[in-house]
């Protein structure tokens, strides 16, 4: 009987931790959703294009099916009516990436930015802020700004 109560409370005990695990997976996915969102809104329009670069690069980053990255959307979505700034998202980054997957990210925001074919004053604003919440170099910046453009042939 001892034997079964320490199998069932460690079971129970990995099953939370698994759950824990799975949270704090979703709240990362939806931070970064929320980002990519927010330089897609910079010009107060949401194109389609910027939509479906968002899903793809979501897909790449974390292995999710499009019904799972339009979920997150839409989590994404609220948070951000919710949130009262970008550190809120920059924050859950910054505990639970490292430098390199940070850098991932900037450069996923400098995609969403040139999908348009071309880069607004507010999206150019909104990435040098984000890259600063997330003790991104300015050259840093620069650096997978640079990259992105060269990968679109801008």
């Amino acid at each position: 009987m001892l034997t079964y109560l320490k199998e069932l409370f460690n079971n129970s005990n990995s099953n939370n931790i698994a759950d824990e695990g799975d949270k704090n997976q979703r709240k990362l996915q939806i931070a970064a959703c929320a980002l990519l969102m927010e330089i897609a809104n910079a010009d107060d329009e949401f194109k389609d294009k910027e939509r479906n670069r968002i899903i793809e690069l979501m897909k790449k980053q974390f292995d999710l099916t499009k019904d799972e990255v339009v979920n997150i959307i839409s989590k994404s979505e609220e948070e951000i009516n919710k949130s009262i700034s970008l550190y809120e998202f920059t924050d859950i980054l910054n505990k639970n990436l490292n430098n390199d997957e940070k850098y991932r990210i900037l450069k996923y925001l400098w995609h969403i930015a040139y999908s348009d074919g071309n880069l607004g004053a507010y999206e150019d604003h909104y990435i040098k802020q984000i890259s600063n919440n997330l003790h991104i170099y300015n050259h840093e910046r620069i650096a997978a700004k640079l990259e992105v453009k060269e990968e679109l042939g801008l």
